[in-house]
């Protein structure tokens, strides 16, 4: 066998192994796109009007999550659900915070009351801090919400602030307004 046999067998072989994938490439996505009809997906928002009252765009992500999951617990597939009941209270627990809520038969959130300690603070609370107690330092904070599906939602932080060994408390609302 001389060496010029041996490349144009070889170039020969590789055109047809080219020429082969090519080929496949080609075929087999025609084969994989098969149209199949879905079922129709209704998405119903029951609890929108909680999530839009309460999205203030400076809420922490753990809050942010177990509100979500607030919204979109589905009670009627739950073990506490029963028709004859009007009102349902389930309580949701998070290492950071608690959220009690209270449901329609429907599953509409009808009004919570949330507990969350040591939040990440909006800037209007931690600005309104700094420039009426100065040198003082945020030692701890309590993060509370009551949403109410008629009287909408009220935002507080409990704070202590400690500067040497002096403490003191204070309340702002989520624009840092003190109560």
């Amino acid at each position: 066998m001389s060496i010029e046999y041996f490349i144009n067998y070889n170039g020969y072989v590789m055109k047809k192994i080219v020429v082969s994938l090519l080929f496949l490439g080609l075929t087999i996505p025609s084969f994989s796109q098969k149209t199949e009809e879905l079922p129709e997906v209704v998405i119903i928002a029951t609890n929108y009007k909680y999530l839009r009252a309460l999205d203030s765009g400076d809420e922490p992500l753990s809050v942010d999550l177990l509100q979500k999951e607030v919204a979109s617990y589905d009670l009627k597939n739950s073990d506490v659900y029963e028709d004859e009941y009007e009102l349902y209270h389930v309580s949701f627990y998070i290492p950071d915070g608690k959220i009690l809520a209270a449901y329609d038969k429907n599953g509409k959130v009808l009004r919570t009351i949330e507990k969350f300690k040591n939040v990440k603070l909006p800037r209007n609370v931690i600005e309104a801090v700094t420039k009426r107690f100065p040198g003082w330092v945020i030692a701890k904070d309590v993060y509370l919400v009551n949403y109410h599906s008629e009287k909408g939602v009220t935002k507080k932080y409990k704070l202590r602030l400690q500067n040497g060994k002096k403490r003191i408390k204070v309340k702002t609302d989520e624009f840092g307004k003190f109560l």
